[in-house]
C-alpha cells in the first residue's frame, strides 16, 4: 500500500514539475519575444535619427531667408515674343474651349494673343518663310520653318506683302501686322492666332516663350 501511495505521489510531483517547466519556458519565450520587438524598434528609431537626417523641420537661416535660390534658366529666352499682349485663349488640343464666334466648344491648337489692329508681328526666331496662304478658319497666315524641326505659324494677319516664300528672316523681324481676317474668331477681340509645330506635332507655345 505504501509503495502504491509513493508511486501516486511521485506521479503527482512529476506532473507538477512538468507543468511548472512548461509555464517557465512559455514565460521565457514571451519575454524574449518582447525584448526582440523592443530592440527592433530601437534600431529603427536610431536609423531614422542618424546624423544628417533630422526629424524636425530645419529653422531657416538668415541666408536662406534673405537670399532665395536663383531662378532656373529656361530655353524660352531664345525666342522673340511674336506680339506683345495678353494670352486670351490658351493651347487646348484635348479640352474644348468656348468659341464666341461659333457659339460652341472647340479644341484650340494654338494661342490667341490680344493686341490692337495693325500691331507689328515679329518672327520668333531666324528661319525661312515656307508658306503664305489664306486659311479658311484663321485668315491670312504666314509659316516660318526654323531649326530642329520647329515651325511657327502666324494667323489673322493684315498683309502678306512684307515677306515672300523663300525669304530668310531674322529673329525679331517684322513680317506683318494684326488684322481681322480670321472668320472663325471674328467676334473675339483683336488678336494674333499663333501656333508652333515641333516634329510635325502641335506644341504649346507657352512652353517655349514667356508671354
Amino acid at each position: 500500500m505504501r509503495q502504491e501511495k509513493r508511486k501516486e505521489q511521485n506521479k503527482a510531483a512529476i506532473s507538477l514539475f512538468l507543468c511548472f517547466s512548461v509555464i517557465a519556458l512559455a514565460s521565457v519565450f514571451t519575454v524574449q519575444s518582447s525584448i526582440d520587438k523592443i530592440n527592433e524598434q530601437n534600431e529603427r528609431y536610431l536609423a531614422s535619427n542618424q546624423p544628417g537626417q533630422p526629424v524636425t523641420k530645419p529653422v531657416p537661416t538668415v541666408d536662406s531667408r534673405d537670399n532665395p535660390a536663383p531662378a532656373k534658366t529656361s530655353s524660352n529666352t531664345e525666342f522673340e515674343v511674336p506680339v506683345k499682349g495678353t494670352v486670351i485663349n490658351h493651347f487646348s488640343p484635348d479640352m474644348p474651349i468656348y468659341s464666341k464666334t461659333l457659339d460652341q466648344y472647340m479644341t484650340h491648337i494654338g494661342i490667341d494673343i490680344e493686341a490692337p489692329l495693325d500691331t507689328q508681328v515679329k518672327a520668333i526666331a531666324s528661319g525661312t518663310v515656307t508658306d503664305i496662304f489664306n486659311d479658311d478658319m484663321f485668315g491670312t497666315t504666314i509659316e516660318i520653318t526654323h531649326e530642329d524641326g520647329l515651325r511657327s505659324i502666324y494667323s489673322n494677319l493684315s498683309v502678306t506683302s512684307m515677306v515672300e516664300i523663300g525669304d530668310v528672316v531674322e529673329k525679331g523681324q517684322v513680317i506683318s501686322g494684326i488684322g481681322d481676317t480670321a472668320l472663325f474668331e471674328s467676334l473675339e477681340v483683336s488678336h494674333l492666332h499663333f501656333e508652333m509645330i515641333k516634329d510635325d506635332k502641335h506644341v504649346n507655345p507657352e512652353d517655349f516663350i514667356i508671354f
